[in-house]
Formats: structure tokens, sequence, C-alpha cells
């Protein structure tokens, strides 16, 4: 529910009644500390970019934290267009070649990194996306998402700057349009989810990977999602005349889905089929319940009405969508629910129907937390529903004790089902973002007003006593928020307190909801710098090579843009096991001006060490010149810097730690 009118009256008597800021600064988290014990070496990216927290609840402050260790390794630097978010780390067939993008989890990605205070990362990958880079192989919600980093930001520059081909990617969405129905289909599988009810039961319960189009309620409230921020970025711009038409689209849009996606029988929004065959018939609905149809909440396209709020009832109903480790896709009594039709050799390959999935375990979650924020009918759903789902999806990123997000899991036992290579450390779903805007509950908005409503049962065993978080960037200001139910644990007094650039302005003695008027600042400049060592193309220059481990795929990883130190996922150049010095060299077949590098090595402790030394070499005069050295860290970057000079060449000399073989991970090199 966008609530135009109502936030403005709301932010006009709250400027008319501003609370006196109180005269204390807040004691600050140690961040130093907390960046040091999760992120060891490789706090220093850390440490001024992501908002800290500290909670009552040590697995979710854990995966809080892995999760922004996670962004930070699916930044792939391209050079010279910037930085974009990747879905699986390392390369796969179906990824926009070079880039390595996948849109279908762009709306997540958006929402993890609009609360950076490095607004670069989040910049570039819009930009790319909207400067070709979108090319539609999956629904997203982009244009929304982006909207939604306006809300934080209050970039009005940035939320305009790609409105024009905004609006040209939303109209070539008509391809997938039935005028007639007024509603969009899809594919499962070009909606990111194959194996679902309409395409398994397209095909006779044979298979299900492609085929079955269908009217969904996801691609449908992705396009009713995606006008309504048409609608509102027009309205920022002062074109009323397309405002008019996305706002209308977004109406008609929302009928549609009420009346024909909605289904009385299974009191659930749900499939119906595009195609008759021998099978199934056009618009007849599919005969289960799929969790996919929580996704109109998501984004407010549901009326504030207790018919609808009836299905949230299956949410929570073992017999229905409620696994014993998380959200099942689909209802355990649909006669194929777990049939495993597809394999990678011996190992299951994705499939949607039944097992838990990240991506939509987010978007339930997400939709979850606007009725408990703004509903009035809610159904059953409780705010300690929510925190219990939220820490079944936190339990979801352990395996044992380690921290590694898969793709999907058994909805029974919660363990990992495809397990390939490639599923390591996901980044296809959510979590910073439902832990900021849910249950920190910063509800960002459109106008000059801070609203704060977390979503923390009182009491019970899903209660959380304290939390604080702070270094939340929001509309050009710095956020902190703090809860400490007795007021024990801070010694700063019992309650909910907001504090902006490190000023209390608002408290109450309980959890509740907080405004407060903000008015905007202007944002930090964005800073941005060129790698010159990206090898996209891997016959392209700069070309590597190396002293030993002349491995073509190997020498490409140490300049493919990309930086983790995870040991499920190798990645870089890898030395033989030899005491003899070693090299790695770029050639860049043209006079290049740098004046530093960036050095990342992994050290596992067993075959891999960072070396004991490095010195960076220049070409000049027909002669390597060395012009800087020093001890590298591991598993972190370390940086050396030299007076800008030119050069074709670049190479990096290393003595080993013993006999330990070295892993570059990635070389990076700069202008200055």
């Amino acid at each position: 529910m966008r609530k135009s009118l109502r936030a403005f009256l709301v932010s006009a008597a709250l400027l008319m009644q501003a609370p006196a800021a109180v005269a204390h600064s807040e004691p600050a988290l140690d961040r130093a500390r907390i960046a040091h014990e999760r992120f060891g070496n490789d706090a220093p990216w850390f440490v001024e970019r992501i908002p800290f927290i500290e909670t009552a609840d040590p697995r979710i402050d854990a995966v809080y934290y892995y999760r922004w260790g996670l962004f930070r390794a699916h930044q792939r630097d391209l050079g010279a267009q910037g930085y974009i978010t990747t879905e699986f780390a390392d390369d796969v067939d179906w990824q926009r070649q070079p880039y390595a993008s996948l849109n279908d989890a762009s709306g997540f990605h958006i929402a993890e990194g609009r609360w950076l205070n490095d607004r670069r990362f989040t910049a570039d990958y819009v930009d790319f996306m909207y400067t070709g880079g979108n090319d539609r192989h999956f629904t997203d919600y982009m244009a929304d998402s982006v909207w939604g980093r306006y809300l934080v930001d209050g970039d009005r520059q940035a939320v305009l700057k790609h409105l024009p081909v905004m609006r040209h990617i939303y109209r070539l969405w008509d391809e997938k349009f039935d005028f007639d129905k007024g509603l969009y289909f899809v594919e499962p599988l070009l909606d990111a989810t194959e194996y679902t009810v309409s395409s398994i039961d397209a095909s006779g319960g044979k298979d299900g990977f492609r085929g079955g189009d269908a009217f969904r309620p996801s691609i449908n409230s992705y396009m009713f999602a995606n006008a309504r921020a048409l609608a509102e970025m027009a309205a920022l711009a002062g074109d009323q005349a397309m405002a008019r038409e996305y706002a209308d689209r977004t109406e008609a849009i929302r009928a549609k889905v009420l009346a024909a996606l909605w289904n009385p029988k299974l009191e659930h929004f749900a499939d119906r089929h595009q195609l008759t065959n021998e099978h199934v018939k056009y618009w007849d609905p599919i005969r289960n319940r799929e969790l996919v149809g929580y996704v109109p909440w998501m984004f407010d396209l549901v009326p504030d009405d207790a018919g609808y709020a009836k299905a949230w009832a299956h949410l929570l109903d073992p017999a229905s969508l409620a696994g014993k480790a998380g959200m099942r896709t689909v209802e355990n009594n649909y006669p194929y629910y777990m049939r495993q039709y597809r394999y990678l050799g011996p190992q299951p390959e994705c499939q949607w129907n039944g097992p838990i999935w990240p991506y939509q375990t987010t978007q339930v979650l997400t939709a979850m937390a606007n009725l408990l924020d703004h509903y009035r009918q809610q159904g059953p759903i409780t705010r300690a529903d929510w925190m219990r789902l939220l820490r079944q999806y936190t339990q979801l990123h352990y395996q044992g004790d380690k921290l590694d997000l898969e793709e999907d899991y058994d909805p029974e036992t919660g363990a990992p089902i495809v397990g390939l290579d490639r599923s390591h450390h996901y980044f296809h779903s959510g979590y910073v973002d439902l832990i900021l805007t849910g249950l920190v509950g910063i509800r960002p908005r459109a106008d000059d007003v801070l609203e704060v409503n977390p979503l923390l049962p009182p009491q019970g065993d899903q209660a959380l006593p304290w939390f604080r978080i702070e270094r939340v960037p929001y509309h050009g200001h710095e956020i902190a928020v703090r809860w400490d139910a007795d007021g024990s644990h801070f010694g700063e007094g019992r309650g909910l307190a907001i504090m902006v650039d490190g000023r209390e302005v608002a408290s109450r003695g309980d959890l509740g909801r907080l405004q407060v008027p903000l008015a905007r600042k202007r944002n930090v400049p964005i800073m941005r710098e060129e790698n010159l060592a990206v090898q996209l193309v891997r016959a392209g220059y700069p070309r590597p090579s190396a002293s030993s481990g002349a491995d073509p795929e190997k020498l490409h990883d140490a300049v493919d843009g990309r930086v983790w130190f995870y040991p499920e996922l190798p990645n870089g150049w890898d030395s033989d096991a030899t005491p003899k010095q070693q090299w790695y060299a770029l050639d860049f077949a043209k006079a290049v001006s740098v004046g530093r590098v960036g050095l990342a090595f992994y050290e596992d402790g067993k075959r891999f060490s960072a070396p004991k030394r490095v010195s960076i070499e220049l070409w000049q005069g027909g002669q390597w010149r060395s012009v800087d050295e020093a001890k590298p860290v591991a598993n972190g970057v370390t940086s050396l810097r030299w007076p800008v000079t030119s050069t074709t060449r670049l190479r990096v000399r290393m003595l080993p730690s013993g006999r330990d073989a070295i892993r570059l991970v990635e070389l990076k090199a700069f202008a200055s």
C-alpha cells in the first residue's frame, strides 16, 4: 500500500512536533573489534562500509555478518564498467557472458546493497543492468528495487537516471502479456522456478523443466511493482502523463490478480494454465498451493481484507506449506511433491516441487513483514511467527558449525539437496534487508520521515531482549537504533531509541512504532577508481603468465575481478609447492599509468600460505624495475603504492613460505 497522501500528512504533523535532540552522543559499538572477529584480515573492506549490529541472538549476528561477507564475495569488478553483483560465485553456463550476471536475484542484490555506506557497488550494478546488462533472461522486479534504493538514499538524480530505459524494458514484457485476460504469463523456468505444479502437470507428471506456461502470482506481482515504481519515478520527474499511465496500469494489474489469481477453493493466490494440451487446459487453475502465492503481499498488492488474510494459515500448517526445517515451495500432498526428476551426473539438480528455497523464503518473510507492519487483517500470523521463521531461515545458513548457504534444502531435515560445486555461498536471496526492515524495523519512505517499527514479540521464546545497530545510511544521515527491554544491557535506558548522526532523537519505553521528521542531506559522493588488471575475456588483455601453475583458467582467475577466500570455492592462480621464488605477470599490450596494486592471497593452514614477501616490478627500458615491496597478509588485501608510472607490463615477485604453494586470489592495478 503506497499511502502517499497519508504519508504526507503524517510527515507534516511530525515536522510541526519535532522532538528535541537529547544532548549526548551515543557510545558506539566497537566496529574494529567486530570486523576483525568476523572478517579477519579482510576487515578493512567492511569497517567503513556496512552497518554494524549486536543482538541477544548470536546466530542472527553470525549470519548477518556472513551475509555481508557473501555480498562482498559476489562483487565482481569489471574494470571500466564498474562492479556488478553475481548470483553464483563462479561461472555457470546460463549467465550473461562474459560478465557472469543474471537478473533473477537482482531485487535481493539491490535491497541488500542499498544499506551500504559505500553506494558505489549498487550504483554500478544498476548502471550495468540498465545499459545493456538486463537481458530479461528471467522475470524480475528491478525497477521496484531501484525505487526501494531511493527510499533509503533519497538520491533523486540516481533514481531517475535510467527512467527511459526502465520504461522501455517494461514494455518489452508485452510479449508475455495476454491482452484479453489483462495478465502476464511465463514459463516457470524463466520465472527462475523450474519444476512447479504448472510445468510438471503440463507434462503429465513426466518432467517439468521446460514448458508449463502459466499466469503466475510472481510475474504479475513483479509487473505491478515495476509499474508502480515507474509511476512514482515519473511523478518525481514531473512527467504527470507517464505517472498517470503507470498508476492506471498498476491498478489494472491489481484488479486482474485479485479477480483471476485468487483461488477461493484453495484460499490462496495460485497459477492458471496458459496453454492447452492433453494434460492441462487453458485458464484452469493449478491444483495445489505453492509458496509463490504469498508474493503479492511482498509488494502490497493485496487489500487489507480478512478474506485474503486466510491464506497465511497454510504457511503455518504442517499438512500444507510448513516443513519441519522451512517453507515448502509446494504442499506435501501434491502427487509429485519432492519427486526428483533432474540430475547432473549422480547429483540432484534444482527443482521447486517442494524443496526449501532461500529465494522464496526471503520473499515470504518480506511479505510477512509488510503484513505485520501495516495490515490490520493479519490472519493467524503473529510477530512470534515471523521471528520463528526468521530463525528457521537463519539456521539454513549453517552446515554443522560452518556458514555456507546453498541452493535448496530438504524441508524436513534442512539438509542441502543440490550440493554441487557451484552451490556454495549462493547469493540468490536476501537476509540483511530482512534484519534492517523487519527485526530492526526501519521502514524506508519517500518523504522526510524516519520510521522504525521492530517486528519483535514483546515476550515469549521468540522475544529478543536487546539489540543495537549503527552506521545505517538513511537519506544522507547516519542512523542507529537501540532496543533494550529492561535497560540492563546497554545501561542507556529502557525501551526503543533512535539516534541520528550520533544524537538521540526519539524513544519510547516499549516496542512499537517511532516516527521522526528527518530532512534529507546530500549523500557523500561516490568515489570510483578503475581496475586496470581485469581480464573479462580469457583470450584478451591484460594477459597473465606465471613462473609455474600454467593452467590458463587459474591464470585468468587471478585477474577476473572476483575476491573471496572460501575454502569450498577455489579461486585464483596456484603456484607449485616449492621454496623457489615465484612470479605472476601481466602484459597490458599498451602503455598504462599505474601507481598502486591490491594483492589478495589465500591461506588455509594446509597447502597454501601467503608469501613471506612480495615485490612489484614494472617493465621499463627493456628490463624489470622494482617499485615497492611488502609483507602481505593472508585472506585479505595488501596494498602497495609508488609514484604513478607508465608501463606495458607488471610483475609480482613472491617469496614462498617454506614449501607451501601460493594462491594469488586477485591482482588489481590502479592509476593511483
